[in-house]
Parts: structure tokens; C-alpha cells; sequence
């Protein structure tokens, strides 16, 4: 039974689009990403529809948090590589020898914090304590130079002893991870003990079936090796993607798949056969009550599914109806009409998805991520919600404050070719540094020379 005492909320993490937000083309297998490489990105656009969001959730009574942007461009990778100067003549001298090399550097890609760590809360975990395993994201490089900022914010924000906060895995390829991405937890309510659900997409060791056009990124050997810093072990199962799926474009399992509660919603060929059936006999074995809404191909299709983004929504259980779920999806839901006719149906006759409602994310969505992979999901108890870092968590006027920030700061297009324009660096590092003073959070940003 839940009381005042032990009673949970669920908090979204969501990560601020940082000033160098572009579209460089740079993740393969990520359909949106590859089609819009190369064409201008709006980053003040993109960064005041993510607040609209956080905002949006925040009038609806949801508790939301803040992931700031990292430092770009990564000067450090890039003298890692070989390159010496000024600043300037480093991006100089990157872009004319490997622009490739530069668009790395200045990713913006630590916005979708769904891939910043895995999460195992205090009432699954054995010791007790609230569990963060930040994601190494080893399968991209533009990617896997954030792993070691995720780590040192995550310990600044949830510095008490309460916490664990886990270093990114390592042992190279073999245990590749993508972070919250891959991974659902389900129970019957945010208070109660939940069952864990890794996907992965391939093993290291295991001849498993594998996709035939993209590389699968989350390995099992990696899943397992979450559960086990978790401490959830026995309260976990493993489950493989369908190859079919990522080739279809479902890099993360969280295109194709999401939970809540007691409810899992995803579509018929998300999982292999194998995993489908394991799955079924470990739910009906470990909750007492579940839902599992599955979307057959006759009524959305893979290829609509990805390009929607239908699965990348979030499903969120109402603070003032806490009975009910809303499903918070990308706008194209509603420009499709045969996702939007599969939605009106399901809140027609589902008794706990009452809901439907849609925001404009274009900007993110342009380059692979929807409302889902803009946020980390975390689970506090009463207590551990008064021992995180207060001013990560957001209200009204903190959002305002970052919002004249982005205004001020923020370029309203950006092209690969402006990456070299030393003013950007200039523009970017005063945003941060404005960031850091808002929200109280101490040196963050070294900018590193």
C-alpha cells in the first residue's frame, strides 16, 4: 500500500537543444538524421520548442527537470585528433581538412536525454538507492563525447548519498549502450515495485538474428550489465529488437516502443517472435495487472511508425486524474491521417489512455528525435526529491529566464558551412555561461582552449 512516506514521482529530465543545434547527417540508421542532412537548422527555434513543452507539462501539473546543453564545439576532441592553434584556427583547419570531423564536434546531439544514462529507482533496486548508469553511446562517434559530461552533471544534480551515479560502461564494442532508450519499466504505479524491460539489438558473443542495413546499436551484453549496477537483476528481462525493425529505421527501441504504469505500447513486429513470446510469460508471471497495447501493421504501418514517430511519444499518467494516461505525441501524428484515425480510436475505447494531445517539435524531429527522446525519465521518492539539486528542477520563471537566454543568444539558422564562423563559439559559450548562472549549478563549462 502506498503511503505520504513512500509514495513516488515521476520527473522528466528534459534536455535543452544547445546553440549549435544542426543537421550534419551524422547517425546512420536514423532515417530523419540522413534525409535533412546538410539543409539550415533553426537552433532558437528548436531550443523555444522544447521549453514550449517542458512548459506545456508544467501548467498540466507534471514535475519537470533540466539537462543544459554540453560544451560546443568540443575543442578537446578535436586536439585529441591532432589539432593545435587558436580556437579559431582549429575550427579553421578542421573544416577545410575533415568537415566531418568538425560537425562532431559541434553536435548538439546530448538534447535527447532518453540516450544520457539508465535509470533503476530505489523501490526496485536490492541496495535501496536510486540508480543512474550513464550511457557510454559507443556506436557513434558524434555521440560517445558525451558521456563524460553526462556523468559529472548527473553527479552535480544528484549529489546526496541516496544516489548512485555510475560511470559509462566500458569493453568497447561489445557492451555498446544507448541509455534509457532501450529501456521500459512497468509496475503498477510509479510507487510500486516495477519489472525492468532491456532491449537490445544484438550480442557480442550470441549468434542472434541481425539487422541487414543498419547497424544494431544496444548490445545484450551491455543490458545485462545495467541491470546488474542497478541492482535489479531479478526483476529484469532482456529482449531483442526485430532486425526488421531497425532496418525500417527503429534505431532505439523507444520508435517503436513505450511504457507506463501498467501499460506497455508498442507495435506487433517490435520484437523478435522469440523475445514477443519470453515477454508475454514474464508479464503475466510478474504484474499482477498489465495492459499490452500492440499495434498491428494493418492499422500503422513500420514506415509510418518511424516516420510519425507515433511510438516516441510520451505516456504520462495524469496528476489530476491519476487513473488516466495522456499520450504526448510529435505534431506529424496529426498531420497523418491514418496515425491520427488509429489514435482517436484507441482513446475512444481504451480505458486508461484518455487522451491525445500533439506539439510542434519539428526542429528536433527533423533530425531523428521526438518528445520521448527529449527527456529522461526518473522515479524519486518524497525524500529524494528534496535532495537533488534544487534549480534543476523547473518552474515558470526559470523556463522564462531560459527562454529570454535562447532568445538573446541563439542564431535563428545554421548551416554546416557556419560551423567555422568564429562568432558562433563566442555566441554559444555566452549561453552557456548565462545557463550555468540562472540556474546555479557552479562552474559546468571549462571552454577549454
Amino acid at each position: 500500500m502506498t503511503t505520504a512516506e513512500n509514495s513516488y514521482t515521476e520527473v522528466n529530465f528534459d534536455g535543452l537543444v544547445g546553440p549549435s543545434h544542426n543537421y550534419s547527417a551524422l547517425s546512420t540508421g536514423n532515417i530523419a538524421s540522413l534525409s535533412h542532412g546538410g539543409k539550415a537548422s533553426n537552433p532558437k527555434k528548436a531550443a523555444l520548442q522544447g521549453l514550449a513543452k517542458v512548459e506545456f507539462l508544467i501548467n498540466r501539473g507534471f514535475q519537470q527537470g533540466i539537462f543544459l546543453p554540453q560544451e560546443r564545439p568540443n575543442i578537446s576532441f578535436l586536439k585529441s585528433h591532432g589539432f593545435c592553434g587558436t580556437d579559431t584556427e582549429i575550427v579553421n583547419n578542421v573544416f577545410k581538412s575533415n568537415p566531418k570531423l568538425l560537425s562532431i564536434a559541434f553536435s548538439a546531439s546530448s538534447m535527447w536525454t532518453a540516450n544520457a544514462a539508465t535509470v533503476m529507482p530505489s523501490n526496485d533496486s536490492e541496495d535501496g538507492n536510486l540508480h543512474f548508469v550513464v550511457a557510454n553511446l559507443s556506436a557513434k562517434p558524434h555521440r560517445a563525447q558525451e558521456a563524460k559530461w553526462t556523468y559529472e552533471y548527473l553527479k552535480k544534480v544528484f549529489a546526496a548519498d541516496c544516489f548512485r551515479v555510475h560511470p559509462a560502461l566500458n569493453g568497447g564494442e561489445a557492451f555498446a549502450d544507448e541509455g534509457a532508450a532501450n529501456h521500459t519499466r512497468l509496475s503498477s504505479e510509479h510507487s510500486a515495485p516495477g519489472v525492468h524491460l532491456f532491449t537490445f539489438g544484438r550480442s557480442a558473443w550470441k549468434d542472434l538474428p541481425h539487422p541487414k542495413k543498419f547497424v544494431a546499436r544496444q548490445s545484450l551484453e551491455a543490458s545485462q550489465s545495467l541491470s546488474r549496477l542497478g541492482t535489479v537483476e531479478s526483476k529484469s528481462i532482456f529482449i531483442q529488437q526485430n532486425p526488421a525493425a531497425i532496418d525500417a529505421g527503429v534505431f532505439h527501441n523507444d520508435v517503436i516502443c513505450v511504457g507506463n504504469e501498467n501499460i506497455l505500447f508498442s507495435h506487433e513486429k517490435a520484437f523478435t517472435d522469440k523475445s514477443r513470446k519470453e515477454l508475454k510469460v514474464f508479464l503475466k508471471k510478474n504484474l499482477a495487472s498489465y495492459q499490452w497495447i500492440e499495434v498491428k501493421s494493418s492499422d500503422v504501418s513500420l514506415k509510418k511508425c518511424v516516420s510519425s514517430y507515433l511510438f516516441n511519444s510520451q505516456l504520462l499518467s495524469d496528476p489530476q486524474n491519476p487513473s488516466q494516461m495522456l499520450l504526448l505525441c510529435p505534431q506529424e501524428c496529426q498531420e497523418d491521417k491514418i496515425v491520427k484515425k488509429y489514435l482517436d480510436r484507441l482513446v475512444a475505447k481504451n480505458k486508461t489512455i484518455k487522451e491525445w494531445k500533439t506539439l510542434d517539435l519539428r526542429q528536433s524531429m527533423r533530425n531523428g528525435g521526438g518528445p520521448a527522446c527529449l527527456r529522461l525519465r526518473v522515479q524519486l521518492s518524497k525524500n529524494e526529491l528534496k535532495r537533488i539539486h534544487p534549480e534543476a528542477l523547473l518552474n515558470k520563471e526559470t523556463i522564462e529566464g531560459l527562454r529570454k537566454i535562447v532568445s538573446k543568444n541563439y542564431r535563428d539558422k545554421l548551416s554546416v558551412n557556419d560551423l567555422r564562423d568564429p562568432q558562433l563559439i563566442t555566441e554559444i559559450r555566452t549561453a552557456l555561461d548565462e545557463f550555468t548562472q540562472l540556474l546555479k549549478l557552479g562552474p559546468l563549462y571549462d571552454f577549454q582552449k
